[in-house]
């Protein structure tokens, strides 16, 4: 899997140095709302993440996939 991660083109995302948790869809765990609201500012099309708490958010974008989903997906 690391061969074909490398070839993907990717860009730096940055985490907002303040963030209204009000603005963004509500997250189990409140240390993984700086990730998904870097998704969401930097405006990413796909958010990979083997963390549970991600599964049950139901949004257009970032599109949210498991490794696996991610492979099945686009490989």
């Amino acid at each position: 899997m690391e061969p074909f991660l490398r070839e993907l083109p990717f860009e730096l995302a940055y985490t907002p140095e303040k963030i209204d948790k009000s603005e963004y869809p509500e997250i189990r765990d409140i240390k993984d709302l700086p990730i998904l609201v870097s998704a969401i500012v930097e405006d990413v099309d796909v958010l990979i993440s083997g963390d549970a708490d991600f599964a049950p958010l139901e949004m257009g974008r970032p599109e949210i996939l498991t490794p696996k989903g991610f492979a099945d997906e686009y490989c």
